[in-house]
């Protein structure tokens, strides 16, 4: 349990840096086009172009180097915790998020944020006091190929929906990302072929194609989430996604439990720590949308009293 739980944190503070990074990227990429032509969808939203060169600042590939590291050690939490610890204390990078957003963004969290925070802190303490063992994991084939198929219905028509939508779709790519990740972290905890390690067994399980698709397209959603909204705001979303459907599905399905006697500690862990996440962004939300971004102030750099005025939408 506290190798699990090491490493759970371990992903959460490289998925939070990596966010605040990627945001940092973002941003950049944003001030040095928005002038150029060609790089908003019809609707509003950011053009593979703009989301591609976005990827190419520094900042953007060392925060998805970050979020590579962070991958790795949740794929391996996934394995060691039930879902509904794992998955929240790995949503907990919202916190992480929170504060490097006040050096590296110039972002003032108010005192609203901070004790929605401090809520999900608490409500992990709780969670870790109340988790069980995990389930084994074990389940059908049909159950993986389940997977592969709402995996690719999730990004594929999420994608297309937030395109769709363009600039109004912040949110909603943050909730589809998190629940693409949501969907990795079940594949993880169900994939063939780990223990004992057998490759034919591994590259013939459609989980995990279900994971590929799901962690890259969660990626991109996610990416596309920072361009167009608040980075607390979309991280938030994203905590919804990859905590609460995962945590029901491990417990309903998987075998997961709560230690005996305190289920109902793990439950109000749990529905506080969702519930701090979801107070993060809402308190979270920039009091100015339509802020031109060429008056952005660079991360890090002075700026006026007050949040910084963050992008309605990335051209």
């Amino acid at each position: 349990m506290l190798i699990g739980l090491l490493t759970a944190v371990a992903a959460s503070i490289c998925y939070g840096t990596g966010s605040v990074l990627q945001a940092v990227g973002s941003r950049k990429s944003a001030r040095r086009e928005a002038a150029a032509a060609g790089q908003l969808t019809q609707h509003g939203g950011p053009s593979l172009s703009s989301t591609a060169k976005a990827a190419m600042t520094w900042e953007f590939i060392v925060g998805t180097i970050l979020d590579f590291v962070g991958f790795g050690l949740g794929a391996l939490a996934a394995r060691l915790l039930p879902l509904f610890l794992s998955q929240t204390v790995i949503s907990a990078n919202l916190v992480i998020t929170a504060v490097l957003s006040v050096r590296l963004l110039g972002i003032r969290l108010t005192r609203a944020e901070w004790t929605s925070i401090g809520v999900v802190c608490s409500a992990l303490v709780l969670l870790a006091s109340a988790a069980g063992p995990e389930g084994s994991g074990r389940t059908p084939i049909a159950t993986h190929w389940w997977l592969l198929a709402v995996s690719l219905l999730l990004i594929v028509g999420g994608t297309v929906l937030v395109r769709a939508l363009g600039a109004r779709a912040a949110i909603l790519a943050g909730l589809l990302s998190g629940l693409g990740f949501g969907a990795l972290g079940v594949g993880v905890r169900i994939l063939n072929g780990l223990d004992p390690f057998d490759l034919g067994a591994l590259l013939a399980d459609p989980a995990l194609y279900a994971i590929l698709v799901a962690g890259v397209g969660g990626m991109y959603l996610h990416t596309v989430a920072l361009q167009i909204g608040s980075v607390n705001g979309a991280t938030a979303a994203l905590v919804v996604g990859e905590t609460v459907l995962p945590g029901m599905i491990g417990v309903w399905w998987l075998g997961d439990a709560s230690r005996p006697g305190f289920a109902w500690l793990a439950v109000l862990g749990f529905v506080l720590a969702v519930s701090g996440a979801v107070a993060v962004a809402w308190f979270g939300a920039p009091e100015s949308h339509g802020a031109d971004l060429e008056s952005a102030p660079e991360p890090g750099s002075p700026s006026e009293p007050g949040r910084v005025p963050e992008p309605a939408h990335l051209p």
